[in-house]
């Protein structure tokens, strides 16, 4: 009986270490700390852009369409949207080119095709 108990146990410990493996292992993909650092010299961010009511605006509408858009995947959704001045710059990594092309295309449907700078990676 003792040994049954056991090996019961040692399955369902086993099974919980697999679980934490996958969740560790999505989070670590979606951790883009070193390019932030990376990024940090050389792209505008949020944080340091100009606080201005119209600069807002229209991250708040570029935001809510790539947000909207359902066949964005959540690494597109996270993408930085950094706008100063009415020029907008897209940082981060996407999933492919066509999610690429689309978040840049939402930008452009909100500011125009010149005033969007598509910074944005393809990770695979």
């Amino acid at each position: 009986m003792f040994s049954k108990i056991t090996l019961v146990s040692v399955l369902a410990l086993g099974a919980l270490g697999a679980c934490k493996s996958d969740k560790e292992a999505s989070r670590a993909e979606a951790d883009n700390t070193a390019k932030n650092k990376r990024d940090e010299a050389v792209t505008p961010t949020a944080d340091n852009a100009v606080a201005q009511s119209s600069d807002l605006d229209v991250t708040q509408k570029i935001r809510k369409g790539v947000m909207d858009d359902d066949s964005l995947s959540t690494t597109a959704h996270n993408c930085k949207i950094v706008v100063e001045n009415g020029k907008v710059t897209l940082v981060g990594p996407v999933k492919d080119a066509t999610e690429k092309a689309r978040v840049a295309q939402i930008a452009a449907n909100v500011v125009g095709d010149k005033n969007v700078i598509n910074q944005l990676e393809v990770t695979n």
